[in-house]
């Protein structure tokens, strides 16, 4: 996948679950069944968990390079990401604690959805500034996944918002 449809995938990715929990009413949006997250505590999740992207793409690349190092191998396709990311959560992992969200009123509703919007539309700009050979060159650390490229941390995200949207559409069901 090319930058520019990586940015519009993202973009259309966190519109669709943005316009979705907007729709929630207040109990829904709070609703959450035992040990799981409500729609509000998604979002939080998805906030703390794109803050950090949003930060480190607009670090200069020697910092990331010495930091982090440089990819070893080529990136994985974005199947292979969401693969590899459905693997670890069969085998029991979960949001480390920077990423676990605390209790969310439905007051914050319409206010967490306006910064997670902000969030990706700047990531949409500064992905921009990175070339598509950057993207594959530069790594950075993923709780679950580990190390990854730049390219493959932007599949996860994009994927992440189509996760957490199910689940929120899947315990309002019931299921």
């Amino acid at each position: 996948m090319k930058r520019e449809e990586i940015v519009q995938k993202l973009s259309s990715a966190y519109q669709s679950y943005n316009s979705y929990v907007k729709d929630l009413t207040g109990d829904e949006f709070e609703y959450a069944p035992d040990g799981k997250w409500s729609a509000g505590q998604q979002t939080e999740h998805l906030i703390k968990s794109t803050k950090p992207l949003l930060n480190g793409l607009g670090f200069p690349k020697f910092v990331l390079k010495s930091k982090f190092g440089k990819a070893n191998r080529p990136s994985r396709s974005y199947e292979q990401v969401v693969d590899r990311y459905k693997e670890k959560l069969e085998q029991g992992g979960k949001a480390t604690s920077p990423y676990v969200p605390g209790k969310v009123p439905a007051a914050v509703q319409e206010k967490l959805c306006t910064e997670l919007t902000d969030i990706i539309e700047k990531m949409g700009k500064k992905i921009e500034k990175w070339s598509e050979e950057q993207l594959d060159e530069f790594i950075l650390p993923h709780p679950l996944l580990g190390k990854i490229t730049v390219r493959e941390m932007l599949y996860f995200t994009t994927h992440h918002a189509a996760h957490h949207q199910l689940l929120i559409k899947l315990y309002l069901k019931g299921v």
